[in-house]
């Protein structure tokens, strides 16, 4: 079993940067973040392998998120510049198999929530 923990969510203003943290309690092959609006699916935000240099990211959050990863492989951080009142959403951290969608990770986080004001 695999936890995990989320930091970092708040609210910020339209343009502004937040920086989301996971800690897993051991190593996985991969973590991701996904986000998920009230009424919307969970979508997915980004994803890295954590024994290598392999990330991945929605189309949505490309060119304003990075995702990245300490050197003991057990956090990742994302970091979100130029958010928008569309990036207002639960962050979920989540672990396993490297891929971007849901089926992919067997474990999550209970989520932060990121809210961006305009």
């Amino acid at each position: 079993q695999v936890q995990l923990v989320e930091s970092g969510g708040g609210l910020v203003q339209a343009g502004g940067s937040l920086r989301l943290s996971c800690v897993a309690s051991t190593r996985t092959a991969a973590m991701a973040w996904f986000r998920q609006a009230p009424g919307k699916e969970r979508e997915f935000v980004a994803a890295m392998r954590m024994s290598l240099p392999t990330t991945n990211y929605g189309d949505s959050v490309k060119g304003r998120f990075t995702i990245s990863r300490d050197n003991a492989k057990t956090t990742v951080w994302l970091q979100m510049n130029n958010l928008k009142p569309d990036d207002t959403a639960i962050y979920y951290c989540a672990a396993g198999a490297y891929g971007w969608t849901k089926e992919a990770y067997n474990y999550w986080g209970q989520g932060t929530q990121v809210t961006v004001s305009s």
